[in-house]
């Protein structure tokens, strides 16, 4: 989908600060309330904004451990992904799963509360996922660059 300048100006605003009313983000894109409201809702019908959510700091509710597991599946059993995955799904420490074409096939990113709580997920829940042929766990150290702003 082609966006113009005005577009570009609504959406650097919102992401910016995607708590502002359409009054103020009207104002801050210098266009008038009725614009920048069919102006959003064109970009919501076409799938550009998809939605709004809460960002909420797992650290601040007693969640300090993140780890990334890049898992490599057994691929003699042509159920392994849909088996695989269906299963990370139903872990609720599981926050994010994404797929890849290489050596690595999925990646987790999973949160624990401490490391006794990161072995006994590991050990209880994760070690019991199907289809694993190879795992690597790699501990989140900090965070160098995080967001996910389009450069518009």
């Amino acid at each position: 989908m082609q966006i113009d300048d005005t577009d570009r100006r609504l959406l650097r605003q919102l992401q910016a600060d995607p708590a502002l009313t359409t009054a103020d983000l009207a104002a801050r894109a210098n266009v008038t309330e009725a614009t920048c409201w069919r102006r959003l809702e064109r970009l919501r019908t076409r799938g550009v904004l998809q939605g709004q959510q809460a960002v909420i700091d797992w650290h601040r509710l007693g969640w300090s451990v993140e780890v990334s597991l890049r898992v490599t599946l057994d691929k003699t059993d042509p159920r392994a992904f849909d088996g695989f995955i269906a299963a990370a799904r139903q872990i609720p420490e599981v926050l994010e799963i994404q797929t890849f074409l290489g050596r690595v096939d999925v990646r987790l990113n999973i949160i624990a509360r401490d490391m006794e709580d990161y072995r006994r997920l590991y050990r209880e829940r994760i070690l019991t996922l199907p289809h694993i042929a190879d795992l690597e766990a790699l501990m989140h150290v900090s965070d160098i660059k995080s967001g996910e702003a389009l450069p518009l």
